[in-house]
């Protein structure tokens, strides 16, 4: 049983040197198309992509989402990405904080995130099986203000944990101690999963028990079944490595999960998994997301540190997207037309939504 922080490092290294992103499943957004304005009526330099996220300003809709804490290896990682966080006034969400809990040694990793981006809007984070059985929030409570956190997300991972050779999957009783922890602190909680996204059934639940903001972190990106089947490799677990294989494709596309969660809900949708461009974090934001979340292209940038770089490149990518289909602000792109088409809108048909109904909302 490999220590915490071992596994943090692995994940690290793993996602760094092995391809784990999805084989077969996409992220939905490939079916997705704006429709392009040859006459925008706008000018690309007056349009304005900034925007309030849980009353707090964003520059831009973009999350930089949870990668790595509790190994000395991520304080480099958190820093680099919380830099840019602050200089780009984005979002930013550490990864979990379980094991600087368990070892107040590993705090620093999480606690530079502040120390670099003082006016950031940040997201603590822990995980489901950390607060099933117990009662009290003295530890999540420590958990946000050892990053002095904004909102905190509660991250679920069963896919993960079912693969994981030292996985928790005791998830009974998960969504009332959701529900008393939402009761009792002040600051909002985020629900996000972990790379299998979540249905419109899950998105209603969490929604009557107080949380105020679900990531979808769909299929299509980031496969932690393929992570942890690399570790399985490593440490030589044959059943385990087996199970990653077979369930590396699990889960529900992104598109298709904001479209599910924005249906079911009112509350603040931030759709993750596979975003790549900022074609594809507009096509999200018209879809009905608040915000656009993403992990892994940052990685290998914050390593090297070009990770403002790459930043800077996906809101350009996100602006001329907006000017090519007319939209000189955030509300105005949520009601441009999509057309979806494929595989995306057969799901959405055969789940009773209506695809076609994207492609005419009534624009200027």
């Amino acid at each position: 049983m490999a220590k915490i922080e071992d596994r943090k490092a692995e994940h690290i290294r793993i996602c760094m040197e092995k391809n784990v992103q999805a084989r077969m499943t996409k992220t939905g957004f490939e079916d997705i198309s704006f429709i392009h304005r040859a006459l925008p009526e706008i000018s690309l330099e007056d349009i304005n992509t900034s925007m309030e996220f849980f009353g707090h300003r964003l520059e831009a809709p973009i999350v930089i989402e949870a990668i790595t804490g509790g190994t000395e290896d991520a304080f480099k990682i958190n820093a680099a990405l919380s830099e840019a966080a602050e200089s780009l006034g984005l979002a930013m969400g550490v990864g979990s904080q379980r094991a600087a809990l368990e070892k107040s040694k590993l705090s620093s990793t999480f606690q530079v995130v502040r120390k670099k981006a003082p006016h950031a809007f940040i997201i603590g984070n822990i995980g489901a099986p950390q607060i099933v059985g117990r009662s009290d929030i003295s530890e999540i409570k420590k958990a946000i203000e050892m990053v002095d956190a904004d909102a905190l997300a509660i991250h679920l991972n069963p896919l993960q944990e079912s693969i994981q050779p030292e996985g928790n999957t005791s998830f009974k009783g998960v969504l009332e101690r959701i529900e008393k922890i939402t009761s009792a602190l002040t600051i909002p909680i985020i629900v996000k999963e972990t790379g299998a996204g979540i249905s419109f059934q899950d998105a209603q639940l969490l929604e009557k028990v107080g949380v105020k903001g679900i990531d979808v972190s769909g299929a299509g990106g980031t496969s932690w079944a393929a992570v942890e089947y690399y570790r399985s490799e490593i440490h030589g677990n044959l059943v385990n490595k087996r199970l990653g294989e077979t369930f590396w494709d699990w889960g529900i596309p992104t598109a298709v999960s904001v479209i599910e969660v924005r249906a079911a809900t009112k509350i603040i949708v931030i759709a993750s998994g596979g975003i790549r461009t900022g074609i594809e974090v507009a096509k999200a934001v018209s879809l009905g997301a608040e915000a656009s979340g993403l992990a892994s292209p940052l990685l290998k940038q914050a390593v090297e540190g070009n990770v403002e770089e790459e930043l800077q490149v996906l809101i350009r990518e996100f602006k001329t997207a907006m000017f090519l289909v007319g939209a000189n602000s955030i509300e105005a792109l949520k009601r441009k037309s999509l057309v979806i088409t494929g595989k995306t809108a057969e799901w959405l048909r055969n789940r009773g939504f209506r695809p076609e109904e994207y492609a005419y909302r009534g624009e200027d």
